[in-house]
């Protein structure tokens, strides 16, 4: 009789640590997808961020230097893209890791915030703070995912 007990026993135990190690196994796996989706979407924003600051500088520059009404038009329309493009992985970034979502919004602030510039001066600033905040959302994503 205790040799069924300890064989039923034994059944029960084994079931229970396969079971236990499948759940760890499965979450780790969750978990290795999550960080891979936030390292392409942090991926994707910096691109977006970069081209949406490089279209607005030549959008601006353009202004600035007097382009005609058809060259600005053309760098407006190239710039709205770009800024279209930061949306999703701006969302991305900020649902799977919510605390990149300030410095994210900031840097998407940033870049978005170099228009209607008075001068060349002022242009440059707002390209450096971009820049800058471009930079800090990656030092905070690499503390993140450290």
């Amino acid at each position: 009789m205790w040799s069924s007990i300890i064989a039923v026993a034994g059944t029960l135990l084994g079931g229970a640590l396969t079971g236990l190690l499948q759940f760890r196994g499965e979450r780790a796996a969750r978990a290795d997808r999550r960080a891979e989706a936030l390292r392409l979407a942090l991926g994707e924003l910096v691109a977006a961020l970069g081209d949406h600051r490089r279209a607005m500088w030549h959008r601006e520059d353009l202004r600035l230097n007097g382009a005609s009404q058809e060259a600005v038009e053309a760098a407006r329309s190239t710039s709205h893209a770009t800024r279209s493009a930061v949306t999703a992985p701006l969302v991305a970034v900020s649902v799977l890791e919510p605390s990149l979502a300030e410095p994210a919004r900031e840097a998407a602030l940033a870049a978005f915030d170099i228009r209607d510039v008075a001068d060349h001066t002022i242009l440059a600033a707002r390209r450096e703070a971009a820049i800058a905040a471009s930079d800090d959302l990656v030092a905070a994503a690499g503390r993140a995912m450290a």
